[in-house]
């Protein structure tokens, strides 16, 4: 589609409808677009804004850990398009080139179905406050690389990585996750639910997901929920 309010909202709406897992919807601008935490997703023409669902199975892992999946396949499309050695994950859900960020993935429930909507910066790097961000055309990827073009790569890989998280369980995921992901040791910084400031050391991830931070006097906590900032 050319114009829409929000990609998720439209995949939403078809998934209370009936919908089969596996439609993408794509479109050229959003005008209503949001990120984490209600933040405004900012949408020029040139990027990719898509949705996809899955159907929630009694036998699944958790629904929440569908950002894992969203996570790994992004990084393997970009892998297969960008020539370039610092593609990072980054707790819960961002993907890294350079060290900035150049996706947002957001998950919502619509019914049995999980919607997954992900946004990435293909053409163009806009303006976030408090964040540097980049593109795909600015890290290397080829002159004709498209919103479309990419997805149908991106298509390919959730497709994959969804089918793998059921068959082989989340731990498989989580293990594939960590070694795209920053290094045991990076300096994380982040907040409880208080907004008190918590730093430490990235420990790995708990069996469920959470990011385990090792403070300075050597406590070991997990983090369910929030931003994380590197070093």
């Amino acid at each position: 589609m050319a114009e829409t309010a929000s990609t998720n909202a439209d995949m939403k709406a078809r998934a209370l409808n009936g919908a089969d897992e596996g439609l993408w919807l794509r479109a050229e601008k959003q005008s209503g677009g949001i990120g984490r935490l209600g933040r405004k997703w900012e949408s020029p023409e040139g990027n990719l804004y898509c949705s996809t669902m899955v159907m929630c199975r009694t036998e699944d892992p958790q629904p929440s850990t569908l950002s894992f999946v969203a996570a790994l396949a992004v990084h393997k499309a970009i892998n297969a398009h960008v020539p370039h050695d610092d593609i990072r994950l980054k707790w819960p859900n961002d993907i890294l080139v350079s060290g900035h960020k150049i996706c947002g993935i957001l998950l919502e429930r619509s019914g049995e179905a999980v919607v997954v909507g992900i946004g990435v910066n293909i053409a163009v790097a806009p303006q976030v406050e408090g964040r540097i961000v980049t593109s795909l055309h600015k890290e290397g990827a080829e002159a004709g690389l498209t919103a479309a073009s990419f997805l149908e790569t991106l298509a390919q890989y959730f497709a994959d990585a969804v089918k793998e998280w059921r068959q082989s369980g989340l731990p498989a995921i989580l293990t594939a996750w960590q070694e795209r992901a920053h290094p045991l040791g990076t300096r994380l910084s982040t907040s409880d639910e208080k907004g008190n400031r918590l730093e430490g050391e990235y420990a790995g991830l708990s069996d469920q997901g959470a990011l385990r931070l090792r403070k300075a006097d050597g406590a070991l906590i997990e983090i369910h929920a929030g931003d994380v900032d590197v070093g």
